[in-house]
């Protein structure tokens, strides 16, 4: 029996997910792993029964021998339509996306308001960072298709860029800002993924605002707490030049480790409130033992009042929990579109089920509810944006003629957005989130 606090000191938060520092079950050499056999699913029910937020709604008798796959059985396991989250992956997945170990080509992509596609974002490290591929660029062809050919019957799209292993291989034509074509073929790999797509300060009227293009809330590896360095860096780029009011921008932000989530709102609250309640967890009746609290605890010197988040549908569960946690202390304004409404999370549950982790099956379903200071946990709706502007994907991080950080800077600076902008909104039929689901929706990229 493992003691409750001993118990408790090994959770370490994620969103939507908890990493569990959990004990390890060796797995016997004569032990053949089989993750499709009926034992396996016979293990996801008995775990979900244990630890799944909506366990008293689970069906009151199942057989798991009716079910021919793990991911049959969980779909008729979790509730709907709340539960768009619950997944299955594998140990290695789970543990590699979490500090940025990607495998494909690293970008993003999103329609303007003519339904033109633009690349919207590009790792660093990944092939096509590598090649030198940026956001702005239009994409006009695809395998030697044009983009029309790829939308289906529902309006939607399926790209049919094939699996994320290294060797598949894609072509690219893209137009280029200067009007310019040119055609790329990028060969998936393996690679290091950033967080920070962009960071600088912004001169406005004499006042230094900070802009802080944030994209998956990614731990570095090997650190002990659970950190980001990446994170520490900006704040510490932000500290020196000493900014008067912060732009964060998160509108391709699928969530990622809640441990990085408490990390960035460590450094932006202010001294004044540290020790003040952040969230509280809550589980399921069988477990309210475990539930926790989480306080602020100030890092670094920023002094801010207030906030300005650029949001989108594509702002998800640690984007939203930053947002809520927030919330109660800060003036935050969101500019954008509404976010994606994800206000649960999840631990992975292979380390509490021996034969879930001896045939590598990573149960990720949803365990928690998370509650800010005032209470707040019901957003499933997501947060609206209080000045909808729509997206313009063809203007590089930074540009002034982005419409989305310009209406930032105008709010900053008048307190409202003209109706210029304003009439700009449109809300895409088709975005990436869309097409992405389970772990891969909470680090959405191609």
């Amino acid at each position: 029996m493992i003691a409750k606090q001993d118990h408790m000191n090994r959770l370490k938060l994620i969103f939507g997910v908890f990493i569990l520092s959990i004990w390890s079950c060796d797995s016997k050499d004569d032990i053949i792993p089989d993750p499709q056999s009926d034992k396996v699913r016979g293990a996801i029910l008995e775990s979900m029964e244990e630890w799944y937020y909506w366990n008293e709604e689970l069906p009151a008798a199942i057989n798991t021998a009716d079910y021919t796959t793990n991911e049959e059985l969980l779909d008729a396991l979790i509730v709907k339509p709340l539960d768009r989250f619950s997944y299955l992956t594998t140990q290695e997945a789970f543990n590699n996306a979490f500090v940025g170990k990607n495998a494909g080509h690293g970008f993003g992509f999103a329609f303007d308001a003519n339904e033109k596609l633009f690349l919207t974002f590009v790792f660093e490290d990944s092939p096509a960072g590598l090649d030198g591929w940026q956001r702005g660029w239009e994409i006009i062809e695809i395998n030697d298709k044009t983009i029309s050919e790829y939308k289906n019957a529902s309006g939607g799209y399926d790209f049919q860029l094939g699996p994320s292993d290294p060797g598949v291989t894609n072509s690219f034509t893209f137009r280029l800002p200067d009007g310019t074509t040119t055609t790329r073929t990028n060969i998936k790999a393996e690679y290091q993924s950033n967080s920070v797509l962009h960071q600088e300060v912004i001169d406005l009227n004499g006042k230094k605002v900070g802009y802080w293009v944030y994209q998956s809330f990614k731990a570095t590896a090997g650190q002990s707490p659970t950190k980001s360095l990446e994170v520490d860096e900006s704040m510490k780029f932000f500290e020196e030049a000493g900014i008067d009011e912060l732009i964060i921008d998160l509108r391709y932000n699928g969530g990622g480790s809640v441990a990085v989530a408490e990390q960035i709102n460590n450094y932006l609250i202010q001294a004044s409130n540290t020790d003040k309640l952040m969230y509280t967890n809550q589980l399921n009746s069988l477990k309210k033992e475990l539930e926790k609290i989480v306080n602020f605890k100030k890092q670094g010197g920023l002094n801010l009042s207030k906030i300005l988040f650029i949001t989108s549908r594509g702002s998800a569960s640690a984007s939203e929990l930053v947002i809520n946690s927030l919330n109660p202390y800060l003036d935050i304004t969101l500019v954008g579109d509404n976010t994606y409404g994800k206000p649960v999370g999840s631990f992975p549950l292979s380390g509490y089920n021996k034969i879930l982790k001896q045939n590598n099956v990573e149960l990720v379903p949803i365990t928690f509810a998370t509650a800010n200071a005032e209470g707040y946990t019901e957003y499933f709706d997501g947060f609206p944006a209080d000045f909808a502007v729509g997206d313009t994907p063809q203007f590089n991080w930074g540009d002034p003629n982005d419409l989305r950080l310009a209406a930032a800077l105008a709010v900053i600076e008048n307190g409202s957005v003209s109706g210029r902008l304003l009439n700009t909104f449109y809300r895409p039929t088709w975005e990436m989130i869309d097409q992405f689901n389970g772990l891969e929706q909470e680090f959405p990229a191609y």
